[in-house]
């Protein structure tokens, strides 16, 4: 096995997908929602360079080739788990995790089955864009979370009808509740749409995979 920089980047990210899990076990809220937040965009970020510098530095390798799509499924798969474990099992967040989840799980036995001809299966233009919007999708919802618990902290102990009177602007804000409120709800919001967009873009090229693999299934 060949150890190049884009190879050592490659595996950072795939260690990092199992971190960000582990954040939500050794620390509180929300400073375990900023680490995770951080390693995963940390994490994303290297999945550009390690495909961009291989290419420019010609260093290629099978060992990259591998590692690559593994630390990309990893890292969502392990991430969806953790934001709908900590949500309100929402069925409008479960619906579009459990397509994403299901998609990476059927290309993958799709992949395996056909061996030496996966190469059918190479990651299309669509395919990248689906993975680009996973990745923004779960930063985002992550950044949620912060802002949730930052609120929640902030009105602990607050009288609720005077949190309501803050919010409506008619009492002074003085623990900064209305721009915390805005972004948790914009974050959420945009975090989901790019969460379900995501789904279609899986179901897309989830169903193209199975297109291609087609004439390799039958007897």
């Amino acid at each position: 096995m060949t150890w190049t920089i884009p190879n050592v980047l490659t595996t950072l990210r795939l260690l990092a997908a199992p971190a960000v899990a582990v954040m939500f076990l050794y620390f509180t809220r929300p400073w375990a929602d900023w680490f995770a937040l951080v390693l995963f965009v940390g994490a994303a970020i290297t999945d550009y360079f390690d495909g961009y510098l291989a290419r420019m530095w010609k260093q290629t390798t099978k060992l990259g080739t591998m590692l690559d799509p593994i630390a990309d499924k990893a890292m969502v798969v392990i991430a969806l788990m953790v934001i709908v474990g900590y949500s309100s099992m929402s069925p409008w967040l479960v619906l579009p995790a459990t397509v994403i989840l299901f998609r990476e799980v059927f290309v993958s036995g799709l992949r395996e089955f056909l061996g030496d001809t996966a190469g059918t299966l190479k990651v299309t233009r669509l395919a990248k864009w689906k993975t680009t919007a996973q990745m923004i999708a779960i930063a985002v919802l992550f950044a949620q979370g912060v802002f949730e618990h930052y609120l929640w902290a902030s009105t602990a102990g607050m009288d609720q009808n005077l949190v309501d009177a803050i919010l409506r602007g008619q009492e002074e804000d003085l623990h900064g509740l209305q721009w915390k409120m805005t972004g948790m709800v914009w974050s959420g919001h945009v975090g989901l749409w790019l969460l379900w967009i995501a789904a279609a873009l899986t179901l897309i090229t989830g169903f193209d995979y199975f297109r291609k693999a087609t004439p390799f299934l039958k007897d």
